[in-house]
C-alpha cells in the first residue's frame, strides 16, 4: 500500500499490516551479569514514552553481511556497555503476529562482562538497569508506574 524508508503497509485479501523494508530482521539479547539480568530503557516513539526492554538492535542494518551473532554482541556493548563471549540462538519469534510480519531472533549471552558504559549511539537516549530475577516483577511494576512502556518480551521473567 505505501513503503517509507524502514516500514511498510502491506495488504492480503482483507489483511493489513506491516513489515520492515529490505527484510531487515532484529535480535533480542537476554543477558545476565553478576546474577542480574540486563533491561534497558529508551525513548519510543511510536507507544510516545519510554518503554522498559531488553536489549536488542537491527541485523545488518549497517552491514549486509552481518550474523545474529555479530549483530548481538555489537547492540550489547553500544546499548549496555558489555559484551559476550560467546551467543546462543534461543529461536525465531514473532512480537504480533496479527499485525507486524516482523520477527526476531532470542540469543542468550554467556561470558558477559563489562567493556564501557553503554546509553547507545549519539542518536539514542538509553538507560541500564542491572535487576535480579527475583526482583523483576517488582521493578517492572515501578518502572509502570513511573510511566514507563513494558515491552511484552519481559513477560519471559514473571510467573503467572
Amino acid at each position: 500500500m505505501w513503503a517509507g524508508k524502514y516500514v511498510r503497509a502491506m495488504r492480503q485479501g482483507q489483511w493489513e499490516y506491516a513489515s520492515r523494508t529490505h527484510g531487515t530482521r532484529a535480535v533480542v539479547i537476554l543477558a545476565e551479569h553478576d546474577g542480574k539480568i540486563i533491561l534497558i530503557d529508551q525513548p519510543r516513539v511510536a507507544v510516545g514514552r519510554r518503554c522498559l526492554e531488553l536489549p536488542a538492535g537491527l541485523i545488518g542494518d549497517i552491514d549486509a553481511g552481518e550474523t545474529v551473532e555479530a549483530a548481538a554482541v555489537k547492540e550489547l556493548e553500544e546499548e549496555t556497555g558489555f559484551t559476550a563471549e560467546r551467543i546462543e540462538r534461543l529461536g525465531d519469534f514473532h512480537a504480533s503476529p496479527g499485525m507486524l510480519s516482523e520477527s526476531f531472533t532470542l540469543v542468550r549471552a554467556h561470558g558477559v562482562r563489562r567493556i564501557g558504559s553503554g546509553g547507545g549511539d549519539e542518536h539514542e537516549d538509553i538507560s541500564v538497569h542491572l535487576v535480579a530475577r527475583e526482583e523483576i516483577a517488582d521493578f517492572i511494576q515501578r518502572k509502570r508506574g513511573e510511566g514507563l512502556a513494558v515491552d511484552a518480551k519481559l513477560l519471559i521473567f514473571l510467573n503467572f
